[in-house]
């Protein structure tokens, strides 16, 4: 049933296909097709605007116009099929969209200390993709009931045990503090608390200034979601050993 409402409109001018909108709306409305950003069904679209922001073409915009009314339960049922194609093969690649925004879960590795897999290497502990904070959709399946890792990208390369010792069953967002929009990160922190029940964060950061945002950011989007979660801080020397546990 159509009604008289706000909705995203979409310049096809404008529009140069970075797909950074897609990320930024949560019920998964807008797609790459063909390279320009799609709403894939009006009754997808809240019409809020979380996507406007990450626009940096100034491509989207909210219109008020005769449109199918927003459906929650289709949300819920749209973000449940955008994980399945996670299932096929990897060379088949995505539908459409660009494959860093593909949501996909792997099985769980083995949880004892240096598990191997087939060929001898120790296992990779990572469990989902995407890792990217800005591509992570608040609504993944994944980060329900989720342990969080928040990971500041130069500790990934700095500390030599990460899969083992702070990995393994957490779901990781990795992201950097000084480059990229502290607001942005607070806005998406706290609609994870406001929708994924999650269990604890335990934020990762190096021994420099920059890097001491992360935890703040998540503190922020705690409080704005009125959530209170179990928070530890673990700060990186440069040479990669551990220099500080903490609990916030």
């Amino acid at each position: 049933m159509k009604t008289l409402r706000k909705i995203i409109e979409i310049d096809d001018e404008l529009c140069d296909g970075c797909g950074q909108c897609v990320p930024a709306c949560a019920e998964g409305a807008i797609q790459i097709i063909n390279g320009k950003a799609r709403v894939v069904s009006e009754n997808l679209c809240d019409g809020l605007g979380a996507c406007l922001g990450e626009c940096p073409t100034g491509a989207l915009k909210i219109v008020q116009r005769e449109a199918e009314e927003f459906d929650e339960q289709a949300v819920e049922e749209h973000l449940q099929n955008l994980e399945e194609p996670a299932q096929q093969p990897a060379e088949a690649g995505p539908a459409c969209g660009c494959p860093s925004q593909q949501v996909q879960t792997f099985p769980q590795p083995g949880s004892g200390t240096g598990a191997a897999d087939s060929g001898g290497q120790t296992a990779s502990a990572l469990t989902h993709w995407p890792i990217q904070i800005r591509l992570v959709p608040p609504k993944a399946g994944f980060l329900k009931g989720a342990d969080l890792l928040v990971l500041a990208d130069c500790a990934a390369v700095a500390y030599p045990n990460l899969h083992e010792d702070l990995l393994r069953g957490r779901v990781v967002m990795m992201g950097c503090p000084k480059f990229d929009d502290k607001d942005a990160y607070v806005a998406k922190f706290a609609d994870i608390f406001k929708q994924a029940q999650i269990r604890s964060v335990t934020t990762v950061t190096m021994e420099v200034p920059c890097c001491s945002g992360m935890p703040t950011i998540v503190e922020k989007a705690m409080n704005s979601a009125g959530k209170q979660v179990a928070h530890q801080e673990i700060v990186i020397r440069a040479n990669g050993e551990i220099l500080e546990r903490a609990r916030a």
